[in-house]
């Protein structure tokens, strides 16, 4: 198992949650080609997006169908301002490259804000820490082990 993908089950066990791991050779990298691939509709894929909120690190987890609203992102997490994270942030931040962050599993503690637009799913999927690993969770299973806050912050 590739350390990426061990960090997230680890992560995912730690919080009393059990994921099974499923790979894409064709990939995952965006919402469209993540349900192309699992055979679901782009809403129930999780986009793990970083940001800076001010100067602090946010996972925004969106339903794929979603697009972040910048000023809902910030009032959700008491910020003034927020922006798309670099490369070099979102690696930082969550030990991932963009593309694979996970949900949960990051190298530090960072804050996690969810899409409340994912609760209407029996199952949403997520990537494993790699662009073409993902895994099936249950939203109450995806705020538990990321530990996030529901939040509404996609664009009207």
């Amino acid at each position: 198992m590739h350390p990426n993908v061990a960090r997230v089950t680890d992560a995912a066990r730690a919080a009393g949650v059990d994921i099974s791991v499923e790979r894409f050779p064709e990939g995952t990298r965006t919402a469209a080609d993540a349900a192309r691939a699992v055979g679901c509709e782009v809403g129930q894929i999780v986009k793990s997006l970083v940001f800076m909120a001010d100067a602090r690190p946010v996972v925004a987890l969106v339903s794929g169908a979603n697009r972040v609203d910048l000023g809902r992102l910030a009032t959700a997490t008491g910020a003034t301002e927020a922006r798309r994270a670099d490369g070099d942030e979102a690696r930082a931040a969550t030990g991932f490259a963009i593309g694979g962050v996970p949900p949960f599993g990051h190298a530090s503690q960072v804050a996690v804000v969810i899409d409340r637009d994912l609760l209407a799913f029996d199952r949403v999927w997520a990537a494993a820490g790699l662009p073409d690993a993902v895994f099936a969770i249950a939203p109450d299973d995806l705020l538990r082990a990321s530990g996030g806050t529901i939040a509404d912050v996609k664009e009207t």
